[in-house]
């Protein structure tokens, strides 16, 4: 059965959850908020600056309207950087159906107040909306060239992550679902914190010993946060925590890493992210995964250096040696 879907957020994650949609034969529609660009999308029939070569499916439509979108689909699915999640959010409400159901593909705290996104379209819509993530290893490019990909859909309202599954699913593009909607959220938002710390060390010099040993030691810091916050350890251990973890931290496709990997050659904040010229979520997710680690007197080293090099001017070796200078431990520690 042929399903709508309504994509707000139309940069490379955006663009290629909406071709991916369109691909299973869903009338999607991908909403942009520059004008210009969403002339380029509908001009090209693909998406130039982004992800070239690579076509629309002749059911995707692109608008800049942003009544029109909302008013498309009961389904939402939100692909905006988390500083512009709560925004977009506001934005749609008045347009949008009683029977609405939010998912997005962001990944990040609010960073207003360092709450996990669930809890904003609790806060903007109602505990009742149906909400979901979609989230796990994948790089736009490759979900657009439908490379195979498996994500994790989360959702404690399972009709809502089962009709967003199957609406999303193909042989390419396996969907796994779970309830634990906290854990695939912490996993997805701290990974980006910890591909910075890769690349920085990567950017030093250091190599793959050291690179495995910040994936390893990263993973045991998301898992004490998720499980204060109320997540699951064994949903880490799969697509969205250290399935995510991994590619983030060892593929140059992930801005994160490739930021660090400019601050470790000894690029400054600024020039690393014009060097990136997109959306680097790390840098936020680092200041709030900090905070929330100061709230609830969990040790997060990496995540504490890496916060100390993004905000408080602390040179890139100098967070490695604090790191490597720590006092030894039980590895369960």
């Amino acid at each position: 059965m042929t399903s709508k879907i309504s994509v707000f957020g139309a940069g490379s994650w955006g663009t290629a959850l909406a071709i991916q949609a369109a691909r299973n034969s869903n009338q999607t529609m991908l909403w942009g908020h520059h004008p210009e660009h969403i002339q380029n999308l509908a001009r090209d029939r693909q998406n130039k600056r982004y992800l070239a070569g690579l076509s629309f499916p002749d059911s995707l439509q692109v608008t800049d309207d942003l009544k029109l979108a909302a008013q498309f689909s009961d389904i939402i699915l939100i692909s905006v950087p988390s500083h512009a999640f709560k925004e977009t959010l506001l934005k749609i409400k008045p347009f949008v159906s009683k029977n609405v159901k939010i998912a997005w593909a962001t990944k990040g705290f609010n960073p207003e107040t360092g709450e996990l996104l669930h809890q904003t379209v609790a806060n903007v819509f109602s505990p009742e909306t149906p909400a979901a993530i979609l989230s796990g290893p994948s790089f736009a490019k490759e979900v657009a060239a439908d490379l195979p990909t498996a994500v994790t859909i989360a959702s404690t309202q399972q009709a809502f992550s089962g009709e967003l599954a199957a609406l999303m699913h193909s042989p390419r593009f396996r969907t796994y679902t779970t309830t634990d909607i906290i854990s695939v959220q912490v996993g997805g938002a701290v990974k980006n914190v910890l591909a910075i710390a890769a690349g920085i060390a990567d950017g030093i010099g250091f190599g793959a010993n050291t690179r495995a040993a910040l994936v390893t030691r990263g993973i045991a810091e998301i898992i004490r946060l998720n499980t204060a916050l109320g997540g699951q350890q064994e949903t880490l251990m799969g697509l969205s925590g250290l399935g995510d973890l991994i590619l983030t931290c060892t593929d140059n496709q992930s801005r994160n890493r490739r930021f660090g990997l400019a601050l470790g050659q000894g690029k400054n904040k600024e020039q690393a992210i014009q060097e990136i010229g997109q959306e680097v979520e790390g840098i936020s997710a680092a200041r709030e995964t900090y905070m929330l680690a100061k709230k609830h007197g969990i040790d997060m080293p990496i995540t504490e250096q890496t916060h100390h090099v993004l905000y408080d001017g602390l040179a890139p070796l100098s967070a490695v040696q604090n790191l490597l200078q720590r006092d030894q431990k039980p590895e369960t520690e």
